[in-house]
């Protein structure tokens, strides 16, 4: 049944994808060609980070105005949500290869309408399209990768999803600091993202329907065929006994995907159930506060107080290829130690490093250099107004004041001598900055300068390592596997929704956050958010390492609480194994 769980999966799960994939190279291309929805998905949430600090020089509405910044984000998180809505019910009734090529199409339209954008109004639009694909991609990829795996393999294969998502997400960032110097930077940036979309558009057109949605849908002898270039021809005929009995207990249940409604998925014991799981760990995903550092990674280097755009890029590329080496972690493990053990062990770690994020930025707003009135006169009358009628007030002046004046924006002006000696308090415009630099003075408009910099960036480093290869794949996997088939369609849509709002309030509230409240307590509310997530875990997520789907379904209808993640599963299928 859905490939079946073989003796030595704990150990040997990782070699045998590479074995598979050695001897059956068709099973490996098909989870790459449709894993490049995820390289869209990822390209798209780092390329923004570094190409919004382009666009605010460009635009200096996008500038002034923290609103536009954050609706640039997040519009194209907003079109995500409709497009995994979307996703969901295409998905059902036209097939998932459909829904990948409809998916790459509005991907490459966005990209080419961002790129020729000629003010933000028109940017926000293309995001909204790119967004529409990445949504309906993101739910439709792992789905695809899932019903076209060996069972024994499926974890490992659908990592490489996740991973794909990471790499997408690094070769952004490498893509943004080689266009960092070119004329109209960020068009390229964004431009360049319709690449992936155009490959992934023509490689889809040359592979099948996934075999499962075939076999639903009554064409079997099509499924049949597909079936036996995955698996082994002696295991060809329990795959499609598996599914002949997935398909009569749809009959049996009269529940076509065409005419489910919500009210009966929640009172399906198990689907309810793996809703509440599925669902739940997208939403924790989001609420963990991954997406504030990959889309406003750059912008958080610079309030650690680094100043130059190229530095921030160049430091966020360290994260970036973190994330992407935590995939590749999470494709060896996720099939040897478990779903329910790496989020445990992902979410404790990213717990400490929001802590140690938080108790940085403390420090970093606490102790900024001091603004110096010798230092300020020394620029003449661009002095920042509030600043000048401060009065006595204005010895009490540091970094961080300056840069909350707003009547007009103020900028810092380092020390010539040393960035941490008090500066100077100018009025934000293109001119101070470039006197500022020709002084060879260093000029901060989003952080101040601190020591405590690089303890930041650790803080940082470590939050992508825990999270990456547990919180970061996990979800994806839980979902692909944790719905019966007739069901998978929609549920998947509706748990990619799930992540797709909980990504819009986030990016939507970030940069709002961290002026309303402080940078600091931002990262320790997402800290606490984290330990909500752990709990959730630990309680409500079954663990499904190695089991067959149909497997799955029965382990909900039996339990909701899954406290004792660390036993083996015992289930029904495997005492079928030994007994035969």
């Amino acid at each position: 049944m859905e490939g079946g769980v073989h003796p030595g999966t704990d150990t040997s799960a990782f070699r045998e994808c590479f074995s598979l994939a050695w001897k059956n190279p068709y099973i490996l291309r098909l989870a790459f060609s449709a894993g490049i929805g995820g390289l869209l998905f990822g390209y798209d949430t780092g390329v923004i980070s570094g190409a919004l600090l382009y666009i605010r020089d460009d635009f200096k509405s996008v500038d002034r105005q923290i609103v536009l910044q954050e609706s640039i984000v997040s519009m194209a998180v907003a079109g995500a949500i409709v497009g995994a809505a979307i996703g969901g019910w295409l998905n059902d009734l036209y097939g998932r290869r459909s829904a990948l090529l409809i998916a790459d199409f509005l991907f490459f339209i966005g990209a080419v309408v961002m790129a020729s954008a000629p003010g933000p109004a028109l940017l926000i639009i293309g995001r909204v399209f790119v967004g529409l694909g990445v949504g309906m991609a993101s739910m439709t990829s792992p789905l695809y990768i899932s019903e076209a795996s060996p069972a024994k393999i499926r974890g490992a294969l659908v990592s490489t999803n996740a991973f794909l998502i990471t790499g997408g997400q690094f070769l952004s960032y490498l893509i943004n600091l080689a266009f960092t110097k070119a004329p109209g930077t960020w068009r390229w940036m964004l431009g360049v993202a319709g690449l992936p979309a155009l490959v992934q558009f023509f490689l889809m057109m040359f592979l099948p329907e996934s075999p499962r949605w075939l076999y639903r849908k009554g064409r079997e002898e099509e499924a049949k065929a597909i079936l036996s270039r995955i698996y082994p021809a002696d295991q060809v005929e329990t795959e499609i006994l598996a599914l002949k009995e997935s398909v009569e207990a749809e009959i049996n249940e009269k529940g076509s995907a065409e005419k489910i409604s919500i009210t009966k998925l929640l009172k399906t014991k198990t689907i309810r159930r793996g809703l509440l799981a599925g669902v739940g760990l997208q939403i924790f995903q989001q609420f963990v506060g991954i997406n504030t550092v990959m889309y406003y990674s750059p912008t958080i280097v610079q309030l650690a107080g680094f100043a130059s755009n190229q530095t921030a890029l160049l430091l966020s590329l360290v994260t970036a290829g973190l994330n992407a080496l935590g995939s590749v972690v999470s494709i060896y493990f996720v099939d040897r130690t478990g779903r329910k053990k790496l989020l445990l062990i992902s979410l404790f770690g990213v717990i400490i490093s929001l802590g140690l994020l938080s108790a940085v930025f403390h420090e970093t707003t606490s102790h900024s250099p001091a603004v110096s009135s010798v230092e300020t006169s020394h620029f003449g009358n661009y002095t920042c107004p509030d600043y000048g009628t401060a009065g006595n007030g204005a010895g009490a002046w540091d970094c961080m004041k300056c840069l909350k004046a707003s009547s007009p924006d103020c900028g810092f002006c380092a020390s010539v001598n040393d960035k941490l000696l008090p500066g100077a308090c100018l009025v934000s415009n293109d001119a101070t900055k470039g006197m500022c630099k020709k002084e060879h003075r260093l000029w901060y408009t989003r952080g101040c300068p601190s020591k405590y910099g690089w303890l930041a960036l650790i803080g940082l480093a470590l939050y992508i390592i825990f999270f990456s290869p547990g919180m970061g794949s996990v979800p994806w996997i839980v979902n692909s596997e944790i719905y019966p088939l007739r069901f998978r369609g929609i549920c998947g849509g509706i748990a990619a929704t799930g992540n797709w709002i909980s990504n819009l309030i986030v990016a939507q509230s970030f940069l709002s956050l961290t002026q309303a409240i402080g940078t600091s307590w931002t990262f320790l509310l997402f800290g606490l958010i984290s330990i909500v997530a752990l709990l959730f875990v630990l309680i409500c997520v079954p663990e499904t390492k190695g089991l067959p789907i149909e497997e799955v379904e029965k382990m909900l209808e039996m339990r909701s609480l899954h406290f004792r993640f660390w036993e083996k599963n015992k289930s029904s299928y495997h005492e079928k194994e030994q007994s035969a």
